[in-house]
């Protein structure tokens, strides 16, 4: 079958199906174009950006144009898991210069998100982007200092984390 019809298969909540989506298909030659083209598309996103995270933290690697490709396309992601995937995949994708202003859109919005999950990964993002582009590493430190006035405990967790990095 089909990369794209196994994801339009997945019933968008067993991550055992789509664990076995990804080891049925992550070797094959084009796998993360595929799932970069995937990304973008709303029938799509769930489940390809799932694919994309599990490929990164397996220890593939995007070409520097697949990453520009997913961060100039960030304002289109709208479901919740769709953000959290990405925003736990921006480790693994440096951040080239042109692609700066994206991502900072899209983790300023997720920081509002009305899920935790995803705020709580938002800030990993600001860190990310502090990390390679050191203007934003005020603005990180304020954000984090009133999150952990405001921010709910499993928010504050991962900013703890963060701060433990040396930041």
């Amino acid at each position: 079958m089909s990369i794209e019809k196994d994801i339009l298969s997945w019933d968008g909540k067993s991550a055992d199906a789509i664990r076995t989506v990804f080891e049925s298909h992550h070797k094959k030659t084009g796998f993360l174009q595929t799932i970069v083209r995937l990304a973008k598309d709303p029938s799509f996103q769930k489940g390809a950006t799932w694919l994309l995270k599990a490929a990164l933290e397996s220890g593939q690697k995007l070409q520097k144009e697949q990453v520009k490709e997913i961060y100039g396309s960030l304002d289109s992601r709208a479901h919740w898991e769709t953000k959290l995937h990405i925003l736990q995949s921006v480790p693994y994708m440096p951040v080239e210069r042109d692609s700066v202003q994206h991502l900072y859109n899209f983790i300023r919005a997720t920081l509002t998100d009305s899920k935790k999950f995803v705020r709580a990964w938002s800030y990993n993002g600001f860190y990310e982007l502090a990390v390679q582009y050191p203007e934003y590493v005020n603005e990180a430190k304020q954000l984090f200092e009133t999150a952990m006035n405001d921010e709910a405990a499993s928010v504050k967790a991962r900013i703890r984390n963060i701060v433990k990095k040396g930041f």
